[in-house]
């Protein structure tokens, strides 16, 4: 499990000229794999079980707010941060 720090700065070292915000897409979920799978099984796909759902929103909301891709939402204990 992680803290919202190291996710923020984990997720922010793939934020590069060549992969702005505005090429990734962040969510949240309860089940990463169900999820990855409704996006069409990106290749690139990384994740991080958060430490309390609040974490994993917080995470979400912040680079939605730098110009990810993505809305807040996910249902169940959306304890998992996504990025592709």
């Amino acid at each position: 499990m992680a803290s919202e720090i190291t996710i923020r700065v984990d997720i922010q070292s793939h934020v590069t000229p060549s992969l702005p915000y505005s090429v990734w897409t962040v969510g949240v979920t309860d089940n990463p794999t169900r999820r990855r799978g409704e996006h069409g099984n990106p290749n690139v796909w990384y994740q991080w079980n958060a430490d309390t759902e609040q974490i994993a929103r917080n995470v979400e909301a912040y680079f939605i707010a730098k110009g990810m891709n993505g809305g807040p939402g996910g249902a169940g204990r959306a304890n998992y941060v996504y990025i592709f």
